[in-house]
């Protein structure tokens, strides 16, 4: 291996695999995003194209990073205030409330935000719009990016 790496900033974050497990540590999100300024959102770091991602657990492991697949994350969240957005682009959508129930059983309750045209801004029009396996929900005090591959349901609240 070299020593070549590429800057990076470390977020606190919660990670859901599929064996129901929950852990606290920190993601990897690139200094710079691809296209905008600023650093990368953990979206686009798991929209990425690449299987696995790297965590570092808060307890246990011995402090090792380890490599996590994104087939088997069911939920990545952050806190609210650590998943950058570009306030023009959050002021244009629209805030869908949405439940959805995963796999295991369990509801997530928040709000999508819906960057459609009007006449395709309807819930079930931004789920199947998505590009990538990852979207956001946000909560009051989280923003969860949830693998669709583990949705079974989602319910439009109004």
């Amino acid at each position: 291996m070299t020593g070549f790496s590429l800057p990076r900033i470390a977020l606190a974050a919660t990670l859901r695999l599929t064996a129901g497990e929950r852990r606290r540590g920190e993601i990897y999100v690139m200094e710079r995003g691809p296209q905008h300024t600023g650093p990368e959102t953990p979206l686009e770091m798991l929209n990425r194209s690449e299987g696995f991602f790297p965590f570092r657990p808060e307890n246990g492991a011995g402090g090792a990073v380890l490599l996590v697949t994104k087939a088997r994350t069911v939920t990545l969240s952050v806190p609210r205030g650590a998943a950058a957005q570009d306030p023009a682009r959050v002021s244009a959508a629209k805030q869908a409330r949405i439940e959805l129930t995963l796999a295991d059983g369990s509801t997530l309750l928040g709000w999508a935000t819906v960057e459609l045209p009007e006449h395709h801004s309807r819930l079930l029009d931004y789920l199947n719009a998505l590009a990538g396996p990852f979207f956001a929900v946000t909560t009051d005090d989280a923003v969860h990016f949830v693998n669709r591959a583990h949705v079974l349901f989602a319910r439009p609240q109004e």
